[in-house]
């Protein structure tokens, strides 16, 4: 994706194309993805490229231990 608000696009047409199958598993991840993507978005409105999702996890959860930041 070029830009968050494409990937919040694709996600919510995956998420109607998953309901349809009735898969309900990808219905779940692909809400959580977008809920995740909309609350970043919601952060950083002047950052429009679409954030990797460590960035997003980290974005969101500072203190965990993948996102720690050493300097050397």
């Amino acid at each position: 994706m070029k830009t968050i608000d494409d990937h919040i696009e694709k996600d919510r047409v995956e998420i109607e194309s998953a309901k349809a199958e009735g898969n309900l598993g990808k219905v779940r991840h692909l809400e959580e993805e977008l809920k995740s993507l909309q609350e970043y978005k919601t952060l950083h409105p002047e950052d429009s490229h679409d954030p990797s999702p460590l960035e997003v996890y980290c974005d969101l959860n500072p203190e965990a231990p993948e996102c720690r930041v050493y300097d050397d």
